[in-house]
């Protein structure tokens, strides 16, 4: 039910779910093979909410790289703590993703209209 809820409340349109390899990569094991790390791994203006004002590279203030939410359910694990996005402010993934806006706002606001079910739903599947 999660997945779905993923897809159909647009989160995909940034965090795309999987990609293929190239061909042209110096280790052959690696070429063709199917990844999922949901991610474009483009920059996207995420609103004034999580806006720093610190250009870095391309990015303006209010822009950051997709993550991967590739093993996402490891972090306290792996990390120690479950602090989430570029500053650590999120301390949940429901409130990473309501923290959501610029080009995240319509799928950050489809998870807010949801139940509670779908929500709980949406986050056991990250």
């Amino acid at each position: 039910a999660g997945k779905k809820l993923f897809y159909d409340m647009g989160c995909i349109s940034c965090h795309t779910p999987k990609f293929v390899t190239r061909r042209g990569t110096p280790n052959k094991a690696q070429a063709f093979q199917l990844i999922w790390p949901y991610s474009d791994f483009l920059l996207h203006d995420m609103g004034p909410g999580l806006a720093d004002g610190q250009a870095v590279g391309e990015a303006t203030g209010s822009e950051w790289r997709t993550p991967p939410l590739w093993g996402i359910g490891l972090t306290q694990t792996v990390n120690g703590n479950s602090f989430f996005l570029h500053d650590g402010r999120a301390r949940t993934l429901t409130e990473a993703i309501l923290w959501h806006g610029g080009e995240g706002q319509k799928a950050r606001d489809r998870f807010a209209a949801a139940d509670a079910a779908d929500r709980d739903a949406l986050v056991k599947f990250l």
